[in-house]
């Protein structure tokens, strides 16, 4: 006799999504881009206000300029991207559930 799963003991799997609470794909790519996005703003916004206060060389300030800038912006980026996913996932189990 085979050991082979038959249709009658429900060993095949079934064709319904399974549960996950990790959003689409999709909705992680553009998360993860509107990090970077906001990362390299916040970078020119704090080289651009460094630079516009100081005189003569600048390259220190310019660095802890952008990286301040960089470093705040993409930590707030990211606080908004783990609420909109959180928010999808909370949306997409309400419709799940209809």
């Amino acid at each position: 006799m085979s050991s082979l799963p038959t249709p009658s003991n429900n060993a095949f799997p079934t064709t319904e999504r399974p549960l996950s609470a990790l959003p689409p794909r999709g909705a992680r790519i553009a998360a993860f881009c509107s990090i970077v996005f906001g990362g390299i703003a916040g970078g020119l916004i704090g080289f651009a206000l460094v630079d516009l206060q100081c005189s003569g060389a600048c390259n220190t300030p310019e660095g802890i300029g952008v990286f301040v800038g960089a470093t705040l912006t993409a930590a707030g980026m990211g606080v908004v991207a783990v609420l909109v996913l959180r928010a999808l996932g909370e949306w997409k189990e309400l419709q799940d559930k209809k």
